[in-house]
């Protein structure tokens, strides 16, 4: 008998939610940076294993809202956890419990669904840092499991999916067998430049960055993209060129490559820089960089 699931990863910024996305799916569709709030729209994983569907949301990283795209985040992340069958609270071995924490917990505790702590980095932690953070949490709030990972290099992520596998629901597939994400193909590829420039830029810039893709065009052979990145000031556009252009040139180059392994054809992308002033403040400028009005 087929089985589903909807499963929602909750937490804070940084604490490993993307990459234990894209560990559980086995292939990349969520981006992975070291700098906070990387994550800005929820994103669908879906993996097919046995007899059930394993669909998960990954959302932004939990913090309290300094403009228009922020609250934007938190209504994406708040809305998943509150659609789903179950959800995986995944917190970093030593993380403290402090008014967010608390916050969330009661949160879960109001939404009524099954909830998996998952205590993350456990491959740069000691024992009594991952002992710790087991007891801090369990003793706030009565989780259905407790899991001690490490999503990047994938312990104990059987478990996992042995645990939600418990609370699965009897029924056919809500998601063809071969569907791995229902991102549209064009937000993953700006997913895949932004992440390149998060990586390569110094870190007042990357959060006033946005890419939207204004041209594609595939044949059988070549898929053609022209992406347009967004800054927030004048000064920092040469910042993001670069020298002689080297910076944009090795963004190219990066992005080129996951694009060509995702969508398993030669891609030629065209990147372009703008100036927009603030566009994170502006409610209009953020649904024009493709947030849905609706969501603030």
């Amino acid at each position: 008998m087929k089985k589903n699931i909807f499963t929602a990863i909750i937490g804070r910024a940084n604490t490993g939610k993307s990459t234990l996305l894209n560990t559980l799916l086995g292939e990349k569709i969520a981006i992975v940076s070291d700098k906070p709030q990387t994550t800005r729209t929820k994103i669908t994983g879906i993996t097919s294993r046995g007899e059930t569907q394993y669909v998960f949301l990954d959302t932004p990283g939990i913090h309290k809202p300094q403009d228009k795209l922020g609250s934007f985040m938190m209504r994406a992340a708040s809305d998943a956890a509150a659609g789903v069958d179950l959800i995986l609270y995944i917190v970093a071995a030593g993380d403290r419990i402090g008014p967010i924490e608390e916050s969330l917990m009661k949160k879960f505790g109001d939404i009524g669904v099954p909830v998996v702590l998952l205590v993350n980095k456990t491959d740069i932690s000691t024992a009594k840092e991952i002992g710790d953070t087991i007891l801090r949490f369990s003793e706030k709030y009565n989780f259905a499991a407790v899991i001690p990972i490490s999503a990047k290099n994938g312990k104990n992520t059987d478990i996992i999916f042995e645990e939600i596998d418990k609370y699965a629901i009897e029924g056919e597939w809500i998601f063809p067998d071969d569907m791995i994400t229902d991102q549209p193909e064009r937000q993953i590829a700006a997913e895949f430049i932004r992440e390149k420039l998060l990586r390569l830029l110094s870190d007042e810039i990357p959060h006033g960055i946005a890419v939207v893709i204004e041209d594609w065009k595939e044949t059988s052979k070549l898929l053609s993209i022209r992406a347009e990145i967004f800054c927030e000031r004048a000064s920092q556009k040469p910042i993001i060129i670069g020298k002689g252009g080297a910076t944009l040139k090795r963004v190219g180059e990066m992005a080129r490559q996951d694009l060509e392994a995702f969508f398993g054809i030669k891609v030629f992308l065209d990147l372009w820089v703008k100036v927009k002033e603030n566009w994170r403040a502006s409610e209009m400028a953020v649904s024009n960089m493709g947030f849905k009005r609706e969501d603030f």
